[in-house]
């Protein structure tokens, strides 16, 4: 079958399947350790739930600043960007965990946490589905990944369409990274929903609920409302002063959540592991995240504050029914269990990954050489 009618014709991929673990499998070992040691700790339980309950005040008193101060341009667009940035840490922080059932004990109290995330103009049922049956599932698996394969725009996967403007791609892409908050919720969220070209989405689920539909709708609408209309009519301010304050708002929101979003599966060093014929992967699951999974910054508590589960990805793919706020205790084990075990494991600087993301999209944005692919 060729590239591209794997692409038009989603019906005849078959669903990955990994390699069935052995008795001497590491992450047996690796889990039980883990279960009996760091997860006995509830401290960084309720930890988490603080951190997370304290995100979301932070936000909405950021927002009250913005309708209490807002006549100060200056501080207009200092609470505006104050609020992305927090509505970005909670994403990455406190619906990520809740999304995977981390943040409580009682799965009932994270899917009630996931309703706020309908307050930022998202739907957590499509998100949860989205990123849990689709990347978790299927880290870095060409045609299956869809938080690595979102729009043709970019090309990361070595079974992509490549088009003449993907040679610019490390160029023009500082710039539509920014728009990354802006795209989820105005674009995306409505392709997954409606869109029928490469819908990934469909395939994981049986049929998208009705009240689902009317939930997307609402959520847009009233996250425009109180945070980009209220503002409008209750300001001094120019109806365009307080959208720019807006755009603001998701730009740097977005510039900030995109060093986590590059940092952990597409560097330079990246596998995109593709299935056989029968849809078989070649590694067991905890094999596969070791493979294709990297941390960055694990030992800045800052990076380790702002991107959660983001900076010890690896723990958290391998554990992802576990808070964020264990990961730093359970990195170490992970790191001598690669070791003993000869596994793969790397840990950037925030600054190498960002730069080895930018240095993969330079390579893949031309023709592969097949001297240097091995093909031959």
């Amino acid at each position: 079958m060729t590239i591209s009618a794997k692409f038009n014709s989603m019906e005849k991929l078959k669903r990955p399947v990994y390699v069935k673990a052995g008795n001497d499998d590491f992450f047996k070992k690796l889990r039980t350790e883990v279960n009996e040691t760091v997860l006995q700790n509830s401290s960084l339980y309720m930890l988490n739930i603080i951190k997370s309950l304290g995100l979301v005040f932070l936000f909405f008193l950021f927002y009250a600043c913005i309708l209490l101060f807002g006549n100060s341009t200056p501080l207009l667009f200092l609470f505006y960007i104050l609020c992305g940035f927090t509505m970005i840490v909670l994403f990455i922080n406190a619906f990520h965990d809740a999304a995977h059932g981390a943040l409580f004990k009682k799965q009932k109290y994270n899917e009630y946490f996931m309703y706020v995330l309908e307050l930022f103009g998202s739907n957590h049922w499509l998100w949860t589905r989205r990123h849990i049956n689709l990347h978790h599932a299927y880290p870095n698996v060409p045609d299956w990944d869809v938080d690595i394969k979102q729009s043709d725009i970019i090309r990361i996967f070595p079974n992509s369409p490549l088009f003449n403007y993907h040679k610019y791609q490390h160029i023009y892409m500082w710039f539509i990274y920014p728009l990354y908050s802006l795209n989820w919720m105005y674009i995306r969220d409505f392709k997954d929903f409606f869109g029928t070209k490469n819908n990934y989405v469909k395939k994981v689920v049986e049929k998208i609920p009705t009240r689902e539909i009317y939930r997307l709708f609402a959520a847009k609408i009233i996250n425009l409302i109180y945070m980009l209309f209220i503002p409008m009519l209750l300001l001094q301010q120019p109806w365009y002063m307080v959208l720019y304050g807006w755009l603001a708002m998701h730009l740097c929101g977005s510039a900030l959540g995109v060093v986590a979003l590059v940092s952990t599966h597409v560097d330079e060093d990246a596998h995109f592991p593709q299935t056989d014929e029968d849809g078989n992967l070649s590694a067991t699951w905890a094999m596969h995240q070791m493979i294709v999974t990297k941390d960055f910054s694990t030992n800045s508590k800052l990076a380790n504050f702002l991107y959660g589960g983001f900076t010890h990805h690896v723990a958290h793919h391998l554990f992802p029914g576990v808070g964020h706020t264990y990961y730093p205790y359970i990195t170490p084990i992970i790191m001598r269990y690669a070791k003993e075990y000869d596994l793969p494991y790397t840990s950037y600087p925030f600054y190498h990954a960002i730069r080895s993301h930018f240095r993969m999209l330079k390579d893949k944005g031309i023709q592969e050489n097949i001297l240097l692919t091995g093909e031959i």
